[in-house]
């Protein structure tokens, strides 16, 4: 009998998991709930990084590499980056071979653009619409291995919690959402790849039936949660539907061009502060730039009507179409108004450079997992990051789980009654409201004493958020406390770690990982 892996999530981590996990023979469990997993990546529309230099820049996996530890402010693991960015050209290789329609140069290798915070054209790119793209060919590479039976999907089932004896994961405690029955799968291995806690907000850009809830019963149990202050906001996003919509980085990559109006006439501001990469600078610097300028009352125009129609055709469709039909905009022929929004979750449940949590045979890998980003994500680096993570903690399990004789089941307790949508409104208010672009310690604990009298885990877990930014007193990557200003590498160049004990919430400091040889 093969060995068996649980895989929670089938977002592109959980794809990719299942994907290298089949691969080897192993029986994979694929649960998700969510009626669309493939919600959770198309907002990553604007291409995956990877040092491929088809545009002849001289660019390679060490600068690459550079890059996003400068981007990530010293909190990055330096080995699990130099893994990942020396792993990326041959990944995008390896995408295109199973289907992905990257664009192509008129030689016909792979095309790249420009993406923020790199001096290189180093981003892969389909259309506007990548994190589709590779949904799409993930999820028929994986479908082969279910038509032969090697993986089975779960697609209408609700994680409960672990099955554990406090150290040791054993499977999982599912409930059939159809029948409402409970069901308890042992594995041999079990991937967390939930992606981010985007349904603990409202200003986000992410799907709000990614509510965290996983994350938050696994926080419940005692596992820790790293680097939870820093929440990347988008530069660009405009309202929908009660939530943000994003306006891809592809738009100033190809040459979009924010301003405000000065004297009545269009301040390119980006440009004249940062001239060296102007409306490309990292995503913290630019939304904290764009948010300040929102503050004082003054509207933030991204304009592409300078741009060639072609780009528009062969590089932006997806965007053109989304902007007219959600934002009502013609981005080809007006600017639109743009704000932050909240984008990306640089922390999750801790994992070290195998993706391995703290308790065995438990893994974790994608958004909801805290690697490879630090205080600040590198743009095109997130669908990286999630297919390579994937591939990681997969192959990291099938080493660890390969000679692992079948769990038997524990008895668990089953968590408390889940958070109600009442009290889920109000946990998204004072969140949106206190981790902002920029915070105070006052407004941070103001929400967290608002929301200690709320039930449920994801109260829970939105405390350990709280506390973690109040914690961190400098300003470091996405996480700006206008109360302390200042970068403060002697007592925060840590990754911040928050543990529950089943009677309160503490923080401690970890040192990031030295670099090997």
């Amino acid at each position: 009998m093969s060995q068996q892996m649980v895989i929670i999530g089938a977002g592109l981590a959980g794809l990719s998991a299942a994907y290298t996990a089949a691969r080897q023979g192993w029986q994979v469990w694929l649960c998700s709930s969510l009626p669309s997993e493939r919600a959770q990546s198309v907002m990553a529309e604007g291409g995956i990084n990877a040092a491929l230099d088809t545009q002849g820049q001289d660019d390679s996996p060490d600068q690459h590499e550079a890059d996003t530890l400068r981007a990530a402010c010293g909190l990055a693991d330096p080995n699990a980056v130099q893994a990942m960015t020396t792993a990326a050209p041959a990944l995008v290789e390896a995408l295109a071979d199973l289907g992905v329609p990257f664009n192509r140069t008129v030689d016909g290798q792979i095309d790249l653009r420009y993406f923020g915070g790199q001096k290189k054209k180093r981003t892969a790119f389909s259309q506007s619409d990548t994190g589709k793209q590779l949904m799409t060919a993930l999820i028929d590479a994986v479908r082969r291995y279910e038509g032969e039976g090697g993986v089975r999907r779960l697609a209408h089932h609700d994680f409960l919690t672990l099955l554990h004896d406090g150290t040791t994961c054993t499977g999982v405690c599912l409930r059939d959402t159809w029948s409402g029955e409970r069901c308890d799968l042992p594995a041999q291995a079990v991937v967390i790849a939930t992606g981010g806690l985007h349904g603990l907000f409202s200003c986000t850009t992410g799907s709000l039936a990614d509510t965290g809830a996983v994350t938050a019963e696994l926080f419940r149990l005692g596992l820790p949660v790293a680097n939870g202050e820093f929440i990347q906001y988008h530069p660009t996003t405009i309202a929908s539907n009660g939530k943000r919509m994003l306006v891809s980085e592809a738009a100033r990559g190809e040459g979009g061009r924010l301003w405000v109006l000065k004297q009545g006439r269009p301040w390119y501001f980006m440009e004249e502060k940062y001239p060296e990469l102007g409306n490309l600078m990292p995503r913290d610097v630019t939304a904290r730039e764009i948010w300040y300028h929102c503050q004082a009352g003054e509207t933030v125009w991204l304009d592409l009507t300078g741009l060639d129609k072609s780009v528009f055709s062969r590089k932006l469709a997806g965007l053109v179409a989304d902007c007219q039909l959600y934002g009502g905009v013609d981005i080809r022929r007006q600017p639109i108004a743009v704000s932050p929004g909240i984008h990306y979750f640089m922390g999750g449940l801790y994992v070290d450079e195998w993706h391995r949590t703290p308790w065995q045979h438990l893994y974790a890998a994608g958004e909801c997992a805290c690697q490879y980003h630090g205080a600040n994500r590198l743009g095109g680096n997130s669908l990286l990051g999630a297919i390579y993570g994937g591939r990681k903690a997969a192959c990291t399990a099938v080493e660890e789980g390969r000679e692992r004789p079948l769990p038997r089941i524990a008895q668990v307790q089953l968590p408390p009654a889940a958070t109600s949508p009442v009290q889920l409104a109000c946990l998204r208010q004072h969140l949106d409201q206190a981790l902002g672009v920029v915070r105070t310690g006052a407004v941070l604990s103001q929400a967290l004493e608002r929301i200690t009298a709320l039930p449920g885990a994801l109260p829970l877990l939105g405390r350990a958020l709280l506390q973690s930014a109040l914690g961190r007193q400098e300003s470091r990557g996405a996480h700006w406390r206008s109360d302390f200003p200042r970068r403060d590498d002697d007592r925060f160049l840590k990754t911040t770690l928050a543990v529950y004990d089943g009677r309160q919430i503490t923080l401690s400091y970890r040192p990031v990982p030295e670099k090997r040889g």
